[in-house]
């Protein structure tokens, strides 16, 4: 196998911030669980690709996957001696893993591994930003059509999530460069959540939706009905749980949290959430409510799905390809949809919730060792070029 390296800079970006893993941070944790042992790190600081040496490489990939008080300093230390130390070039024709989109707005990133003559495998997670920008911060088409251009004008190889997304790229890409990359797509699996509390954290029925609050994953809508169900049902509501940080131009959702009475006592919210803290919110609940305008993939239903927990979900591609009839579908403009599916599966005796527990046991779930056994013959392939 060729020299192995793994971009780990947005990962040691985001631990040294103190901010929680996103979908895309876990997948990358996946990758240095599975690669970490035949990898060597890579970060990108102040302009210079550092390579810590092997104990070093080891040490972060050890903090990254199981930071403790101690992650400062063991990152501050090897950090110190890769900068002061002569960075070695890496071996020509070395595989650079990355699976975080990070660096790759900036045409200096395909300069660099051409001029080191690396071959980059790049995981593909979304297209959201080109297909959907009036769901992203200003200026993140540009930069996600950067981050393409990278990818199609310099990868030997790219994972995508997802058929649907292998799609998009094909859609993307511009005429003058249709991707010539080795692509393969390769289904995601669950986050591997600790087991749940047996103890109820709520002791009245509730619903969870999961994610940062952003416009696209559509929490205005479902404060909305959420209004609608305290006047229609007053004590007997059930409380909707929202996991996930507050995000960008989510201001009316923000007033509605923070001024709606109606809403006060029965939206509760969970900026910051361990991991078995997660597992138990989802294990003890009615259901998952998925309403987005548009998804990547979709881990949170893997997630719901691997505690046996239903799922009520939009009519997404995605959705349909990694779980078929499984979960119940509904317009993500379907307010009233959504309240008469939440009123339903908020019943102890709801059929079609129980209709849905019996196809979550007969479902097939990708898993990560699929996941990885695709990934892994890409780079035995690019490898046996060399």
């Amino acid at each position: 196998m060729a020299q192995l390296l793994f971009d780990i800079t947005r990962l040691l970006d985001r631990g040294w911030q103190g901010r929680l893993p996103t979908g895309i941070d876990r997948v990358a944790l996946e990758y240095l669980r599975h690669y970490g042992n035949q990898a060597r790190a890579l970060v990108r600081y102040r302009g210079r690709w550092l390579l810590p040496d092997g104990r070093d490489s080891r040490r972060l990939f050890e903090v990254l996957l199981a930071p403790d008080e101690r992650f400062r300093a063991a990152v501050a230390w090897c950090m110190a001696r890769a900068w002061c130390s002569v960075t070695p070039r890496p071996v020509a024709g070395a595989i650079l893993v990355n699976a975080g989109h990070s660096g790759l707005e900036h045409t200096s990133y395909g300069h660099r591994t051409a001029k080191l003559r690396l071959r980059p495998v790049f995981v593909l997670h979304d297209l959201i930003p080109i297909t959907h920008p009036e769901y992203c911060r200003p200026g993140e088409a540009d930069r996600h059509r950067r981050r393409l251009t990278t990818m199609l004008s310099t990868a030997e190889g790219i994972v995508v999530n997802s058929s649907a997304t292998l799609r998009e790229l094909d859609a993307c890409a511009p005429p003058s460069g249709r991707r010539s990359a080795r692509c393969v797509v390769a289904p995601l699996g669950p986050a591997r959540l600790p087991a749940p509390k047996a103890t109820r954290p709520l002791p009245a029925p509730y619903f969870v939706m999961l994610g940062t609050i952003e416009p696209r994953k559509n929490h205005l809508m479902m404060l909305h009905v959420w209004r609608e169900l305290a006047l229609a049902l007053g004590p007997a509501t059930p409380r909707l749980v929202l996991i996930g940080q507050r995000g960008w131009e989510c201001e009316q959702v923000v007033d509605l949290l923070e001024r709606c009475e109606a809403l006060r006592e029965l939206v509760v919210e969970h900026p910051s959430c361990s991991d078995e803290d997660l597992a138990t919110w989802l294990h003890h609940a009615q259901a998952l409510l998925f309403p987005s305008f548009a998804e990547g993939f979709g881990m949170p239903l893997l997630e719901a799905y691997r505690l046996g927990l239903p799922v009520i979900a939009s009519e997404l591609a995605v959705f349909r390809e990694i779980a078929a009839d499984a979960p119940e579908y509904l317009d993500p403009l379907d307010g009233s949809g959504w309240k008469r599916a939440i009123r339903e599966f908020a019943r102890p005796d709801s059929g079609r919730r129980a209709a849905q527990v019996e196809r979550i046991r007969s479902l097939s779930l990708p898993t990560w060792e699929q996941h990885f056994e695709k990934a892994d013959a890409l780079l035995a392939s690019i490898a046996a070029d060399a």
